[in-house]
């Protein structure tokens, strides 16, 4: 007999009634040695099951403890309780995988509410908790809508390399990949390691980014869209910062800084809008799990919108778009700013900061914001300088709650300001000499933009700390499982 998921078993429960079926998952909890409480990882709720324990061995229902793996065969019937429309009358169940009840009391598994921070240290069983269920089908759902909405309009997704000789953000936080021995590594004739005699014949990273080869796949196969993995050996340890994380990076020949914000907002409302309609379980449990912990915040860091109410705040509003400039005017005449309620300085040339941006979003205008037109000396070197000579066609997307989501540009195509930049930033030209060529033949003004995939997921389940939403966190001095 095959077996039936717990979602199926549940949404199209009538359709079952009376047959006789087998269902397969873990004990969330066996309650009177009667009323099992079954979960199978396919939604968030559970089956329930009913046993007579007149008929069954007591050393055999011993076994069905929380955490165990159990298979229940029997008749799907009414439920004559509260809580569930259905349930199962089980007439016989095997013991999958046992679990010592004394070691379940010692982990999460244990039927009660645990810290994050102890979920974070068994993060090998937290995708058993309700909590981690939902945020990680929700992390799914997200996942598969982003290449849906790329694949649905023509995309080409591309596998940029992980190992890499460039670094696309300048930053030089990166992670050294190398095969030479690291007690003794061959040394040029000033002293220094010579990567000639590397794996590669040169030095080689992990990469920060896929942008620059997306680039280059966009000069040719016109519209191309990255989906990976990304690192940064940043020595830092916040709740927004991550070693090792996600990113989608598309590239579009022929696009301007505004068919690029055009782009972004419709990327945006259709990942929103896709979690609104597929994942209504998961958000509300979520949901309230937010509004629990926005009640424990002092009032004034509390969010003034639910988890839901932010999602459908992207869907339902338009972005209001502004220049970087107008922003810092907007912010100087701002009553927070008189009254001195900024912790960060606010001048024209710095880089905003989180709670700059979110002003900007639930305070001034109540809606999602684009800026553009940043001060080029705050942004990347492949950015296209505008005319002024100051700023660059660069754009971020503030989202509330978090600030910025997405950063783009429109990309300099011209190879002589190209030159120049790469000299301003310091990098050596021998190094990217195939993204300058690109530049030579047949050069075009395209555009762009990157998202950390962990961020998105964030707002999506109003987790407050970044390790929440990564099955396996790479941190600094956090590389366990």
């Amino acid at each position: 007999m095959a077996r039936i998921k717990i979602s199926e078993l549940l949404k199209n429960g009538v359709s079952f009634l009376g047959e006789k079926l087998e269902v397969k998952g873990w004990v969330r909890a066996f309650r009177s040695k009667r009323f099992v409480q079954l979960n199978d990882g396919s939604c968030m709720a559970n089956i329930q099951g009913v046993i007579d324990f007149d008929k069954f061995d007591e050393k055999a229902l011993r076994a069905i403890s929380t955490g165990a793996a159990v298979s229940l065969f029997g008749t799907l019937v009414e439920s004559q309780g509260s809580g569930q429309s259905v349930e199962i009358q089980v007439e016989s169940f095997e013991i999958i995988g046992a679990a010592d009840p004394e070691s379940v009391q010692k982990t999460i598994l244990q039927p009660k509410k645990h810290s994050l921070d102890l979920l974070r240290e068994q993060a090998h069983l937290r995708f058993r908790t309700n909590t981690f269920g939902a945020v990680f089908r929700i992390r799914h759902a997200a996942s598969f809508a982003i290449h849906k909405f790329f694949n649905d309009r023509g995309f080409n997704y591309i596998h940029t390399p992980i190992l890499t000789g460039s670094d696309a953000e300048g930053a030089g936080e990166m992670f050294r990949v190398s095969t030479l021995d690291p007690k003794q590594p061959p040394l040029d004739d000033h002293g220094n390691i010579d990567y000639s005699k590397d794996f590669f014949g040169k030095q080689v990273n992990l990469t920060v980014s896929g942008q620059l080869e997306a680039e280059l796949a966009a000069l040719g196969l016109g519209q191309v869209y990255t989906f990976g993995p990304t690192f940064r050996a940043e020595n830092s340890n916040t709740s927004r910062h991550l070693a090792e994380f996600w990113m989608i990076e598309p590239e579009v020949a022929f696009n301007d800084l505004f068919d690029n914000m055009d782009l972004t907002e419709d990327f945006l409302k259709y990942i929103c809008n896709y979690i609104l309609e597929n994942c209504a379980e998961d958000l509300n449990f979520l949901d309230q799990r937010y509004t629990q912990e926005q009640n424990q915040k002092p009032q004034n860091e509390r969010s003034h919108l639910g988890l839901i109410e932010s999602i459908k705040f992207v869907t339902n509003n338009p972005f209001k778009r502004l220049t970087y400039t107008e922003a810092i005017d907007v912010l100087l005449n701002s009553k927070a700013y008189k009254k001195k309620r900024f912790e960060f300085p606010v001048e024209w040339g710095v880089d905003l900061q989180s709670e700059h941006e979110r002003y900007l979003v639930e305070k001034e205008f109540k809606c999602p914001v684009i800026l553009r037109d940043y001060p080029g000396d705050i942004k990347a070197f492949y950015m296209r300088q505008n005319d002024d000579g100051k700023t660059v066609a660069a754009m971020d997307v503030l989202f509330p709650g978090v600030g910025e989501i997405v950063g783009g540009s429109q990309r300099e195509e011209r190879l002589d300001i190209l030159q120049a930049k790469c000299k301003e930033f310091d990098i050596p030209e021998e190094e990217i000499w195939w993204y300058l060529e690109t530049r030579k033949f047949g050069t075009v003004p395209h555009a762009g933009f990157g998202m950390g995939f962990e961020r998105l997921v964030m707002f999506l389940t109003g987790m407050s700390n970044i390790r929440d939403v990564f099955p396996f966190p790479r941190a600094r001095d956090n590389a366990e499982f």
